[in-house]
């Protein structure tokens, strides 16, 4: 039995949720340690209370909303200066914890602490986020806007994680590969278990998840629909005509996603790769200023699995052109190109004692690189 220390970003559920689909399968052959910030302790913190995975808290970076609601560039950036003063301090308490424990090997998904505490400790590591995409990338294909957007958050991401074993980009969609990306893989989308037990079926109703604000236009939009609309994300509220305001559940959301008709939702890149893995085309809403969400916004258009239209500008003319296409863009929805887990697990496995390759359930995706690692990447298909 290793022993494993995981840290991971806290803002939105992506990051949770793409740890937790990793740590159910190492947990029965390993020990877990999980650092978590914000947002991604409170969710995975009671998950694990009474459990042999050990979840610390750490400070973390989150992004900051005005009420209108907007990215709030200016708080954002102040906060990231508080914890700016504090990840020296973070960096040690981490290396006493690697000493203490001697860890086989450290992941990290987005989170910068750890990677610095595990390199001076002497530790090997792993990089396994979906940020990554933004550095080892051949992003030419987006508009001018957003490549400079792009090439800015790239060196963001440059200085989080130095030093790996190995670089993991976990996406729903799979640019070319920089010439120079050196030990960069691609997998697909990291699925958690309701997810991947559930079974696909087209009912008729929508599915929709929001982050923290939901504007009248927004509503508006989704009424035009024509259909249910159960919204996630908001809190439990009154209903109102179609749409039905739902309390987060994590194994009643994926049940309504595998019977929905289709999502509605911010671009996050983990929750469009659950909906395309369960066959339900996408619209995307990427929120105002968060320009990581943009660029999935981009791919899903791209992929022909959906639309992306800015959640300023959703009106119920782009809803309602959804709901007519959706067939169209349910058949080119290829759902084994987004299934990461094995992929993902073989890698990390060849760092630790008595390693032996997992077979996939699903077909392996088509392999466009090689190394003295096995890669796995793909296209999307038109």
């Amino acid at each position: 039995m290793a022993t494993l220390f995981y840290s991971l970003s806290g803002e939105g559920r992506g990051h949770a949720t793409r740890v937790r689909a990793i740590v159910e399968e190492l947990r029965q052959n390993h020990r877990i340690v999980i650092y978590a910030p914000g947002q991604a302790y409170d969710l995975l913190q009671p998950v694990y209370q009474e459990s042999d995975v050990t979840v610390r808290h750490i400070p973390g970076l989150a992004f900051h909303y005005t009420r209108s609601p907007r990215l709030n560039p200016v708080r954002t950036g102040i906060k990231g200066l508080s914890y700016a003063t504090r990840y020296a301090a973070l960096s040690r308490r981490l290396r006493s914890d690697i000493e203490r424990e001697s860890p086989d090997l450290a992941i990290t998904d987005f989170e910068p602490a750890l990677p610095r505490a595990a390199r001076r400790a002497g530790v090997p590591f792993i990089s396994l986020d979906h940020q990554h995409v933004l550095l080892t990338s051949d992003l030419s294909s987006l508009p001018m806007e957003l490549r400079w957007h792009a090439f800015f958050m790239a060196q963001i991401v440059r200085g989080f994680c130095r030093g790996q074993m190995q670089t993991v980009v976990s996406s729903f969609y799979f640019p070319p590969l920089k010439p120079r990306a050196q030990d960069v893989t691609q997998i697909g989308v990291l699925l958690r278990s309701e997810v991947l037990e559930a079974t696909p079926e087209r009912g008729n109703h929508l599915v929709v998840y929001l982050r923290r604000f939901g504007s009248p236009e927004v509503f508006r939009a989704l009424e035009a629909c024509g259909c249910e609309v159960r919204i996630y994300g908001l809190g439990d509220q009154p209903s109102s005509r179609r749409l039905r305001f739902l309390p987060i559940d994590m194994h009643r959301f994926v049940e309504d996603l595998a019977t929905s008709r289709a999502l509605i939702s911010t671009a996050g890149n983990q929750l469009i790769g659950e909906a395309l893995y369960l066959e339900k085309p996408v619209l995307a809403m990427p929120e105002h200023r968060n320009h990581e969400q943009r660029i999935n916004g981009h791919f899903v258009q791209c992929s022909g699995a959906g639309l992306s239209v800015g959640m300023e500008q959703i009106s119920p003319v782009h809803t309602r052109h959804f709901m007519e296409q959706c067939e169209a863009f349910r058949a080119r929805i290829n759902r084994r190109q987004v299934y990461g887990n094995t992929a993902a697990l073989n890698i990390i496995n060849q760092y630790l004692p008595g390693y032996k390759p997992i077979a996939s359930p699903l077909p392996p995706p088509h392999a466009r690189r090689s190394s003295p690692h096995e890669r796995t990447s793909v296209s999307i298909r038109d």
